[in-house]
């Protein structure tokens, strides 16, 4: 079963999408296996990363657009490069074991949807197997 998560940006940033993966996998019944978190979205990635202090994706988003800045050679009509880029280097997917149920997580880790090119309405699909 894939379960679709919702996520309404209102910016460009990170959203925080760890304790609705967290539902899906509890919702799947599946104790022991994987679950994939995958956004289907070209302008937006999932990326693991700490979720204590909220200046470590400032940092990386900054960091982000240091390197993928608009450039006036790129060709692409809509005008939003540096999204994709920045989607296409931090990927759109993640993997996460789960063990008795849980996510494994280190003690610091959470899952993030990466917004490129908000604000929009984004769909990221959980997928979790047996294993």
């Amino acid at each position: 079963m894939t379960t679709i998560i919702g996520v309404t940006t209102i910016k460009n940033g990170v959203y925080d999408i760890t304790d609705k993966v967290r539902s899906a996998v509890q919702d799947s019944g599946i104790s022991e296996g994987i679950v994939v978190i995958c956004s289907t979205h070209t302008t937006a990635a999932v990326t693991l990363n700490e979720a204590c202090d909220p200046d470590v994706t400032r940092d990386m988003l900054l960091g982000l657009d240091c390197v993928f800045t608009d450039r006036p050679d790129y060709r692409h009509y809509e005008g939003n490069s540096p999204s994709h880029l920045k989607t296409s280097v931090l990927q759109p997917g993640v993997t996460v074991i789960v063990d008795s149920g849980r996510l494994v997580l280190g003690r610091w880790q959470g899952i993030f949807l990466a917004e490129f090119d908000g604000p929009r309405k984004r769909e990221v699909a959980v997928k979790v197997m047996q294993g």
